[in-house]
């Protein structure tokens, strides 16, 4: 076995304590280093994981232990983390979106030259969204006619501690919770042609309820209703509500309804999840036991999917779901259908692989 691929991470906010419990132990990989804005964090995090330095973030991308960046920070800084990354010969995976705008987030892409790009949501690795895609590949809906993705809550200030972020540029319902159900709609059914959008903003204010700040008002800064409608390559059409302005629904975060089948998809936020078929309208539906994907996995995985020299979770498919949500934002803006201008391939299916495999 080679030496371990080494990992710098940007950025120790909440959703970095889940890179870690992925990551942390493997043989494959190793924590090299990690900073934050908040040095005490960076410390925090050298203190507790084995082998790892808390630097600067110029000393992290400068480091030589360092192989791969994994860009943990809010939207608006996502962009200018890549390219100092790429500028020093890393890889960078990151979360999403890949950046905070599509000229952005071209323009990182550009600029990887030989190294990967990567970037979340690696959660359609997971046996959830790999077997639903196994049934629609096997023909067992027939040809895809359409699909519908639904995702509302109340917003994040009620329960993030400084959901600041999730009302400015980069953020919303579309950006951070769009990628989860466009990325899944994209390997179900392909790469989008053209979209048309709706949206709206009831307050310009939101009011933390938890943690330190709660009953401070923070103000916002983009859209919190979204829906539109995707045009598939293939023919198929999708239609999608992300809301941060309702207090929960009924409705199945996706289906995908075929000539001859329809399917029920777990949510695109989650790894795994129950994957159910329905042939008829009297038919309530057999449960698929999983086909395909990685099994008990989590956030990271697509990192571990690109050390293992697969790379599902591409930059180019970043590109195109971040694409996909400008498209919706300048759609809804301007009362018009917009044409996308990017693509990309859908990866191979991964094959089904237990936890104890893919921790080896």
């Amino acid at each position: 076995m080679g030496k371990p691929h080494g990992i710098g991470i940007v950025g120790l906010g909440v959703i970095s304590a889940q890179y870690l419990d992925t990551l942390v132990g493997l043989d494959t990989v190793r924590i090299a280093a990690a900073a934050d804005l908040d040095p005490a964090r960076a410390r925090a995090i050298a203190d507790r994981v084995p082998g790892c330095r808390a630097l600067s973030v110029d000393e992290l991308v400068a480091d030589p232990e360092v192989q791969t960046v994994l860009n943990l920070t809010v939207p608006a800084a996502h962009a200018s983390v890549a390219l100092a990354a790429l500028a020093a010969g890393k890889n960078v995976y990151g979360e999403k979106p890949l950046a905070a705008t599509l000229a952005e987030a071209l323009e990182v892409v550009a600029s990887a030259g030989d190294a990967w790009v990567g970037g979340a949501p690696d959660t359609v690795l997971g046996t959830g969204v790999q077997t639903a895609r196994a049934v629609v590949d096997a023909g067992e809906i027939g040809r895809p006619v359409s699909a519908t993705a639904t995702w509302v809550a109340p917003g994040h200030e009620a329960w993030h501690p400084n959901p600041d972020f999730y009302y400015l540029a980069g953020g919303g319902p579309l950006f951070d919770m769009g990628p989860y159900y466009l990325t899944t709609l994209f390997h179900l059914l392909g790469p989008v042609v053209r979209v048309s959008g709706v949206s709206s903003r009831p307050r310009d204010e939101r009011i933390i309820a938890t943690g330190p700040r709660a009953g401070e008002r923070i103000p916002v800064e983009v859209d919190t209703h979204v829906t539109g409608v995707l045009e598939h390559v293939g023919g198929a059409v999708s239609t999608v509500t992300f809301s941060f302005d309702a207090v929960a629904t009924a409705a199945a975060p996706l289906e995908v309804h075929g000539e001859s089948g329809s399917l029920t998809v777990p949510d695109p936020n989650t790894f795994d999840g129950e994957v159910r078929l329905r042939r008829s309208r009297s038919d309530e539906g057999a449960v698929i036991e999983p086909r395909a994907g990685y099994e008990q996995a989590g956030r990271g995985i697509g990192l571990i999917d690109f050390v293992a020299g697969h790379g599902r979770a591409g930059g180019d498919v970043a590109l195109h779901v971040l694409e996909i949500m400008t498209a919706l934002t300048e759609s809804a803006r301007e009362g018009r259908r917009v044409d996308l201008a990017t693509t990309a391939e859908r990866p191979s299916l991964a094959p089904l692989t237990p936890r104890t495999a893919w921790r080896a």
